[in-house]
C-alpha cells in the first residue's frame, strides 16, 4: 500500500497560499479564531476552491487528509 506524508509548506502551496516557515506561522497566527462547531472547510477565509480542496481531503480521507487535520487543529482557539 503506498503512503504519502505531506507537509504544511506542500499543503499551503496546494491552497495556492504562501508556503515559507515564516508565512505559514503568520497565517496560522491570524486566522486562529475556528470555535469548536466550525468545520475546516466552512471558515471564512477559504475561496471556494480552498474549501472543496479541503473539505474533499478529510471526506475521502485521502493522502492530504493528515495534514488537513494538523492545519485544522492549529487553527482552533
Amino acid at each position: 500500500m503506498y503512503t504519502s506524508e505531506h507537509s504544511f509548506s506542500a499543503l499551503f502551496q496546494q491552497l495556492g497560499l504562501p508556503s515559507s516557515h515564516k508565512d505559514i506561522t503568520r497565517f496560522i497566527e491570524a486566522h486562529r479564531t475556528l470555535d469548536a462547531h466550525t468545520p475546516l472547510a466552512d471558515a471564512t477565509f477559504w475561496s471556494d476552491s480552498q474549501s472543496a480542496f479541503l473539505r474533499e481531503s478529510i471526506n475521502e480521507d485521502g493522502d492530504w487528509a493528515e495534514v488537513v487535520d494538523e492545519l485544522d487543529a492549529q487553527l482552533r482557539v
